[in-house]
């Protein structure tokens, strides 16, 4: 499974990540870019406040494999 993680800088240092599941690739940086910036505009995360920014942003895939447990 692919998650594009927009990552954001708090005022306090830590970094505060938005994730979405299965996003649509290739990734358009432009629009990753816009999104993140109505993401501060508009201020719908409790965890960014008015001084936060911009990160960064990737594409992160995880691969599970179970491991057979003689049980």
């Amino acid at each position: 499974m692919q998650v594009l993680e927009l990552q954001f800088w708090k005022t306090d240092g830590k970094t505060f990540t938005v994730s979405v599941e299965n996003p649509k690739l290739p990734v358009d940086e432009q629009a990753v870019s816009e999104a993140m910036d109505r993401i501060l505009a508009a201020g719908i995360f409790v965890g960014l406040d008015a001084g936060s920014r911009k990160k960064g942003a990737r594409v992160v895939e995880r691969n599970v494999t179970d491991v057979g447990l003689n049980m």
